[in-house]
């Protein structure tokens, strides 16, 4: 008897152990699913657009907050598309929102609580009509906005209508050309690329050319050139067929001249992470960091990584300034 009691309590124990063994695997599993789903928590969506200077200081910041820990995955979404991706946190944030093209859906969705205002940079923004100053020497009424008509014939090529190079974003170009009566028409580029390529085309032969353009940008560094003097701005022209020189079509006006470039985020981020929606807003660009992003793409030739290290490298004081969110007590 004593001798299977022995026999029995040797093989509970053993059985105890097994069930310990496989208990201890089962919580150390759990405990890497768990840090797993942790990890997957902190992935940051960053979008990227159309244009070099937004996909440039895009890759910057994801890189920055990469060395922070973070998972960083880039979208591309056009500008368009981006906002119910913003509203939904199909991504966390956008860096360059331009008063002149996007202020309609950025105003709306800000007062509908569905995105969140992340503050102005410094930079100050203009998007309007643009040539290279070599065209004034045969338009040399330019830049009024009335030479356009006088000089049409210089900007076409075998169209019966000057020819008016855009991308894919919404200036109201075709409004402004009904309500001054221009005669020219609208050749369009799915990407800012298209643009510059026939820029660059018609700058080696001083070939006149009348394109969509921003500042800060790559040619504020590199080529000269004015923006076409449109009738001021005014906010009721937009709105009020009454005000300007067109007394039954909105629009007969330019875009602002001195426009806003803000920051906008999904109104999750906070709750998601609050020290990157603490980056987020102590980011803070100059006209000079546009300008330069976009120049080291379109000038300098760098692919989009090396551009990202070359931008971080030009202002690595004020990225500095930035990262200290990350040195707060609620960030370590």
């Amino acid at each position: 008897m004593l001798r299977t009691f022995c026999c029995g309590t040797q093989e509970l124990n053993g059985r105890l152990g097994k069930i310990k063994w496989v208990m201890s695997y089962l919580l150390l599993v759990f405990l890497v699913f768990w840090s797993l789903l942790a990890n997957a928590a902190k992935e940051i969506i960053i979008p990227l657009n159309n244009w070099s200077s937004q996909q440039v200081v895009s890759h910057a910041v994801g890189q920055l907050l990469a060395k922070q820990g973070y998972r960083v995955r880039y979208q591309s979404i056009s500008s368009k598309d981006q906002w119910g991706a913003i509203q939904r946190g199909y991504v966390h944030f956008q860096l360059e929102i331009w008063q002149a093209s996007m202020a309609e859906h950025f105003d709306m969705m800000v007062s509908a609580k569905q995105i969140v205002d992340m503050g102005r940079h410094d930079a100050v923004g203009r998007e309007d009509w643009w040539y290279p100053i070599y065209v004034e020497k045969e338009c040399p009424k330019l830049p009024s906005w009335q030479a356009l008509n006088e000089c049409y014939s210089l900007f076409s090529d075998q169209s019966k209508l000057g020819i008016y190079y855009s991308g894919p974003w919404n200036f109201g170009d075709a409004d402004i050309i009904r309500a001054l009566d221009l005669k020219f028409e609208i050749r369009r580029f799915n990407h800012a690329n298209g643009i510059w390529k026939v820029l660059h085309q018609a700058n080696k032969t001083s070939q006149p050319i009348l394109v969509l353009n921003w500042s800060p940008n790559w040619t504020d560094i590199e080529v000269q050139g004015r923006f076409v003097e449109f009738p001021e701005y005014e906010p009721e022209c937009e709105y009020d067929p009454d005000w300007g020189i067109n007394p039954d079509m909105v629009r007969d006006c330019g875009n602002p001249k001195s426009g806003w470039i803000k920051k906008a985020a999904w109104v999750g981020l906070e709750h998601y992470d609050v020290c990157v929606y603490q980056f987020i807003k102590n980011i803070n660009f100059s006209n000079d960091m546009l300008a330069r992003a976009s120049h080291l793409i379109n000038v300098e030739g760098l692919e989009l990584t090396a551009a990202a290290d070359n931008w971080l490298s030009l202002y690595s004081e004020n990225v500095s300034e930035w990262l200290q969110t990350f040195e707060s007590s609620t960030c370590k």
